[in-house]
């Protein structure tokens, strides 16, 4: 099993509180869908980025880890190019990948455990209400988060195996035998919460 997606350090970003990271990530999603501005959304997109790599993670891991998003990020830019404009795609482009900068860059310097306890603070005022139990939506937001990079490892060992056997690396191909493996694996992992009692049925 791979490790979660946090890293060690002592950036900025590792020394402050998790809650910190989460009003910060939360105001600053706002902000990027309320401003349209290109002066401010390119220098905006710097600063994620800047921020990103601060966290002490490689660039070559870094990227690793943002791609495929970033590639969904482009399909959409480019879809808002198609149907309205150059500006329009640009303004998308910016504003989703540097949302897409500081969660990963507070995911790496996060622990799911930390960010399972705050969630669950979080909630508790609601559960008393009995909107929500909040142990089990942390525990599902923890499981998501841990695992994220096991399901990259899982394609990453699909696209190596049709490669050695000459086969061409399709999206069909290769998506269908990871969705199928996640879902074996949800099963699972499934079955041993309720085995241990970690929810409620």
């Amino acid at each position: 099993m791979l490790n979660g997606l946090d890293i060690e350090g002592d950036s900025p970003l590792h020394l402050m509180p998790v809650r910190g990271k989460l009003v910060l990530l939360f105001a600053a999603a706002i902000g990027l869908f309320i401003v349209s501005d290109l002066r401010i959304l390119v220098p905006a997109l710097g600063l994620s980025a800047i921020l990103y790599l601060s966290t002490g993670i490689g660039f070559r891991e870094a990227l690793r880890r943002v791609r495929f998003v970033l590639f969904t990020v482009l399909l959409v830019a480019a879809a808002n190019y198609a149907f309205h404009s150059l500006h329009e795609a640009l303004v998308v482009f910016c504003r989703l990948s540097a949302l897409v900068l500081l969660a990963a860059a507070v995911t790496a310097t996060t622990s799911i455990s930390a960010f399972m306890d705050e969630i669950t603070r979080l909630l508790t005022p609601l559960e008393r209400f009995g909107f929500v139990r909040a142990a089990d939506v942390s525990l599902a937001v923890g499981l998501v988060i841990r695992f994220v990079p096991e399901i990259f490892a899982r394609y990453g060992e699909i696209t190596d195996a049709h490669r050695a056997r000459g086969l061409p690396v399709r999206p069909l191909t290769t998506l269908v035998p990871l969705i199928i493996l996640t879902l074996k694996d949800a099963d699972t992992i499934a079955m041993a919460i309720d085995a241990r009692g970690f929810r409620r049925h």
